[in-house]
């Protein structure tokens, strides 16, 4: 089953622009509500059975410490990046990993994928 994907608004316009427009199976939040809370976010994702792609560590906190569930969550910690640089890593991990990140809590950093799992 292809991955479908929720898009924090952190994450970018122009990111979430080149997912749909590479046939990627996309939900931005700033469609739904550009303000809607961390954790009604991990909701639509579970109940929509959408992988979340962040850039907000408060997600880790949510999983992790609070017990929120989840249908996967790729935390990108790619602050300095510019849109085309977090693109070409999203292509690398989407592409590369889609059965990795399904369900599980992933952060990419410095060229690497983490699968932390729930």
């Amino acid at each position: 089953m292809a991955l479908r994907l929720l898009i924090d608004v952190n994450v970018g316009k122009i990111v979430e622009v080149w997912l749909k427009a590479s046939g990627f199976d996309v939900i931005a939040v700033r469609d739904i509500d550009p303000s809607l809370a961390d954790n009604l976010i991990l909701d639509r994702g579970l109940l929509a059975n959408r992988l979340v792609v962040t850039m907000d560590k408060d997600f880790g906190e949510l999983v992790y410490r609070l017990g929120l569930g989840h249908s996967g969550v790729l935390l990108l910690r790619l602050e300095a990046d510019t849109s085309q640089e977090k693109i070409k890593a999203l292509d690398t991990i989407l592409r590369t990993y889609p059965e990795q990140l399904q369900n599980n809590f992933c952060v990419y950093q410095r060229g690497r994928l983490r699968v932390r799992g729930r």
